[in-house]
């Protein structure tokens, strides 16, 4: 991986965009970063971590931390831009931090989400997009690098403090950080999974002892009785003999319950049998007992059916009569139909000769028939006269509608002329009505035109003399916060002078003995700086420029407040101002106008009053137009009915006269056609009133004669059916054997009373013939002859046996149904105790490797856990690795060695020993002095690094960088570190030191200087 160039905008101490050129700075394969405290030169280190992972290094990724830099403007954001080459590929990534900016529309900051985006380059196609996604860009430069973020910041960015703390530390420290960055974490898993496992094979051990014990406990249950004969079990879940102490006694139990089920075998033999001779006796003494009873209810019956016999005798002697009479009744009902129709024949006689004259009562019906004839001829020579009359009423209805007619065009011709006389009166002013509205419609178009406008201004100088009162109240605060703003400034200012007096005496207070100096990295400190009176500490002065911070932001803030609402004030001032010159012209504000003069600075503009009054003026003025403006149409519609209703009353009079002239010569035809008629109709009706009358009288005379000489034919056939009935009903009822009619009519019964009849003979002959049966049977008179039976005590006796057998039986199938639970139980603790065979073997093989793996097993010699056996591993190859650089910088004099020896109570594995070839001793790496642990810790950096990219796939590491500590060394030494870091260069390697010690800015040409400014740090090339 090599870094080929960096963009810093707007991050940590940089307020402004910084480039740094990778390309020039490796061109010597040695460079220097350096630059005063607290200029910035780990913040460029920062950058490069977070472009390639989305975040800085942990110890500087504090909670609540923002990368923003407070020297930045507020409109330039965030952002960092890196250009490498890594897996054979150019790439391009950019990201930037979540952070706030000024909102688009109105006042305040809305925050941003975070944005990343990756290009590559391509010889064909140049630089062109591949991702804008977080997780997308940071899974493929993790894979390309082959390092997560602690990895790079250990390997790529070597921090010697670390290592220093690393070489000191103990087990457990040294092995979280070795952990972090050979992630061991799944050989902690592999712990954590054996020891789960380990407690979940102890879990199922004991659940299927307890599950066995439950089963024992089913099983004493079942036994009953016999199960407290045998032992009780006395073992407890997870001892080992509890399955066999269950099996045996279950099957004490079961032998005990197969002896009592014998037992209850014999007890049922004997009680089936005691049974089986009850119940035979019972069922002959119920035999008996049900023959006798039915002997007794046969001669009961035999009895009552002789009761009954005369009953019989006469049922059937009715039944044979009626059957007889049914022969007569055919002729019967001949002769009732024919006495009512003979009836109804005389009533419609009588009622027709009563309508009849005096003379015709006793006229037969041939006479009345030839009346009739006359009658109607004499009828038939009316029609001519009904046709001369009904034409004489139809000339009297034309004269009376003519003479209607003649009165309605005399009035309508009365009011013509009154209507006709005020025509031009009337044409003249509708006329004028037209013009009127005309004009009002054109008034009210120009004052809408005008009534717009003078209420937006209106709107307009309302909201300017609002805004007029926040300008004021915006300026006096705006002056306010300049005001702490600039005494925020001051005092910080002044603080921080007063600080950097006494920063030696601050730096002092930290010095340590036997600890070198992180300014001139002398291990001894013979006249550290005192402070002096009103010292200043860090705390103060961080204090004091946050407070001037936040007072500019405030002053930013109200600034920009001010601003907004001085524009709204001019941009409501100018709409109020808005068409002054017009609004003069149409007579609304002519003295405002004549009296300011259009932009002048002191003119205050139209007020709201004025404009006030404008407005009402304007819209009384247009309401009053439109008003007026509204009756345009109607005023045409009333002109247009006006003259259509003088063309009509013109044409109406004209008719009238017309119609006049046509009725006269119509009314002189109707008289000479009346007088015709008359003369004809005078010699028709005589006495009668007319000749419709008279025709009505002749028919009412031909029906009367009709109808009476129908009803005395109908009368004279009924009489003849009448005899005929008679002499039929005679005949039959005397081949019938009856007397007379009326003794074969009394004798009638109708079907339903013949079938009860049938069907009391029939229950009597069924009655008989089932007595004779039931007398004839031999069984039921012999038992009729022994002595009466006692089902009773035969019933008690069987009972008794029943109760036994019962009693038995119940005791035969619990005996059986123990046998069988026991049977079942012992046979599901069998297959328990088959199936525990197994899981106890996994979990005695489980629990060995966890406690193996734990450092707990007897078998771990070391008590070394599984994780840290790893690590150990790791670090004696990071040792190794490291030796060969130590031996270098030390002059062949240490050697790093790999420790597992035990110390005190602590578990072996990661222990860290450096061997003195001088005195050919092993010690401890924490009696190490400042400058031997400093290239010793360079040493271990290196090494780890190379064990760690080796590891990560053995992707090639092209730029590295180390981080301070060279304060500590002589010259001699320096030189010899510096050797060994520019033998780093092989294979084109470039090496960034990061530092401020002076004495390497001599050393090494090429650097990367980082100024320290009032308005944000910036970075200087110094090229050789």
């Amino acid at each position: 991986m090599r870094l080929h160039r960096l963009s810093i905008t707007a991050f940590g101490p940089f307020g402004a965009t910084q480039e740094v050129d990778f390309d020039a700075l490796s061109s010597a394969g040695l460079f220097l970063l350096h630059g005063p405290t607290g200029a910035g030169k780990t913040s460029v280190l920062d950058a490069v971590c977070f472009a390639l992972y989305g975040a800085v290094p942990g110890a500087r990724q504090s909670p609540g931390a923002s990368l923003r830099s407070d020297h930045a403007p507020v409109d330039l954001p965030t952002e960092v831009q890196l250009e490498l080459t890594v897996g054979g590929r150019r790439l391009e990534v950019t990201r930037s931090p979540a952070q706030p900016r000024p909102k688009k529309r109105g006042d305040g900051f809305t925050m941003e989400k975070a944005q990343s985006r990756l290009r590559g380059y391509d010889p064909e196609r140049g630089w062109h997009a591949l991702s804008k996604s977080h997780q997308e860009i940071g899974e493929e430069l993790t894979q390309l690098i082959g390092m997560s973020r602690d990895q790079f910041c250990q390997v790529v960015l070597l921090p010697q403090g670390d290592f220093a703390r690393f070489l000191r530390s103990d087990a457990e420290a040294r092995g979280k950080l070795l952990g972090r960055l050979f992630d061991t974490r799944r050989f902690a898993a592999v712990e954590e999974r054996l020891a789960e496992l380990r407690r979940g094979a102890e879990a199922r051990v004991t659940a299927a002892d307890e599950r066995i014990l439950a089963l024992a406990q089913r099983i004493a249950q079942a036994a009953g009785p016999a199960g407290a004969e045998a032992t009780p079990i006395a073992a407890r879940p997870g001892e080992p003999g509890l399955a066999e102490a269950v099996l045996e006694w279950a099957a004490i139990a079961r032998s005990t319950a197969r002896e009592r089920l014998g037992i209850a075998h014999r007890v049922v033999a004997w009680a089936e049998g005691r049974q089986r001779e009850a119940r035979h006796a019972l069922d002959a003494v119920r035999e008996l007992a049900r023959l006798q009873q039915r002997y007794e209810e046969t001669r009961l019956r035999s009895v009552a059916l002789e009761e009954r016999r005369p009953e019989r005798d006469r049922c059937q002697e009715e039944l044979e009569r009626a059957r007889k009479a049914d022969r007569v009744a055919p002729a019967l009902e001949l002769r009732e139909e024919a006495e009512r129709a003979h009836h109804r024949a005389a009533d419609a006689l009588g009622r027709a000769r009563a309508q009849l004259p005096p003379d015709l009562a006793d006229a037969g019906p041939d006479q009345l028939a030839e009346l009739e004839r006359r009658f109607r001829q004499e009828l038939g020579g009316l029609e001519s006269a009904r046709r001369a009359e009904a034409r004489s009423t139809e000339i009297d209805e034309e004269r009376d509608r003519l003479e209607r007619e003649s009165r309605a065009d005399d009035v309508t011709v009365r009011d013509t002329e009154v209507w006709l006389a005020g025509w031009d009166t009337v044409h003249t002013g509708l006329r004028e009505s037209i013009a009127t509205a005309q004009e009002a419609a054109t008034r009210a178009e120009q004052l809408a035109g005008l009534l717009a406008p003078a209420r937006r201004r209106l709107e307009a100088a309302r909201r300017r003399d609002t805004l007029a009162a926040e300008v004021r109240v915006a300026r006096e605060e705006l002056a306010g916060v300049r005001e702490r703003a600039l005494a925020a400034h001051e005092t910080w200012l002044g603080l921080r002078e007063r600080r950097l007096r006494d920063i030696a005496a601050e730096l002092a207070a930290g010095l340590v003995d036997g600890v070198p100096c992180t300014v001139c990295g002398s291990a001894e400190h013979p006249a550290p700086a005192a402070e002096g009176d009103g010292h200043v500490d860090r705390a103060t002065e961080e204090k004091a420029l946050a407070a001037h911070r936040d007072a500019e932001e405030t002053r930013t803030r109200a600034e920009q407040a001010l601003g907004l609402v001085r524009e709204r004030h001019a941009t409501a001032d100018a709409e109020a101002r808005e068409g002054e010159a017009r609004d003069a012209d149409s007579g609304g504000l002519e003295a405002s106008a004549a009296s300011s003069g259009l932009g002048a600075v002191a003119d205050p503009g139209p007020s709201v009053d004025e404009l006030r009054q404008t407005v009402d003026r304007l819209t009384a003025e247009h309401a009053e137009a439109h008003r007026l403006a509204a009756g345009t149409h109607a005023a045409r519609e009333a002109l247009d009915a006006a003259e259509r209703e003088h063309a009509g009353r013109l044409e109406l009079r004209q008719e009238a006269e017309r119609r006049a002239a046509a009725r006269t010569s119509r009314r002189e035809a109707l008289d000479r056609e009346q007088g015709a008629l008359h003369d004809e109709l005078t010699a028709v009706r005589g006495e009668s009133g007319s000749v419709a009358s008279y025709a009505d009288r002749l028919t009412r005379r031909v029906e009367l004669l009709a109808d009476a000489a129908e009803a005395v034919r109908a009368e004279q056939d009924a009489a003849q059916r009448r005899k005929e009935a008679d002499d039929r009903l005679s005949d039959a009822a005397f081949r019938a054997g009856f007397d007379t009619p009326e003794a074969a009519a009394a004798t009638l019964l109708d079907a339903a009373a013949q079938r009860d009849l049938q069907h009391r003979i029939d229950t009597w002959q069924a009655e008989a013939a089932a007595v004779a049966d039931r007398r004839a049977e031999r069984d039921a008179r012999e038992a009729a002859e022994q002595p009466a039976a006692r089902p009773s005590v035969a019933q008690g006796e069987f009972e008794t046996a029943e109760w036994l057998l019962r009693e038995a039986s119940s005791a035969l199938a619990a005996a059986d149904e123990r046998c069988g639970e026991l049977s079942r139980l012992s046979r599901q603790a069998a297959d328990e105790v088959r199936r525990l065979g197994p899981v106890r073997q996994e979990y005695e093989r489980i629990a060995r490797l966890a406690g193996l793996a734990a450092g707990t097993s007897a078998d771990n010699e070391r008590k070394m856990r599984l994780e840290a056996y790893v690590l150990a591993a790791r670090l004696e190859q990071v040792a190794a690795a490291a030796t060969a650089r130590l031996q270098r910088m030390s002059s062949g004099r240490y050697t790093l060695v790999h420790s597992d020896a035990r110390t005190g109570g602590r578990r072996a594995g990661l222990g860290l020993h450096v061997v003195d070839a001088w005195t050919g001793s092993e010690r401890d790496t924490a009696t190490l002095s400042g400058g031997e642990t400093f290239f010793a810790s360079l040493a271990l950096a290196l090494g780890l690094a190379d064990v760690v990219t080796e590891e990560a796939g053995g992707v090639r590491l092209d730029t590295l960088f180390i981080d301070e500590g060279f304060g500590s060394l002589d010259d001699q030494t320096l030189d010899e570190v510096l050797d060994v870091l520019d033998s780093l260069r092989e294979r084109d390697r470039s090496v960034g030191i990061v530092s401020h010690v002076a004495d390497l800015r001599r050393r090494i040409p090429v650097r990367l200087e980082v100024v320290k400014e009032r308005q944000g740090s910036s970075v200087r090339h110094r090229l050789a």
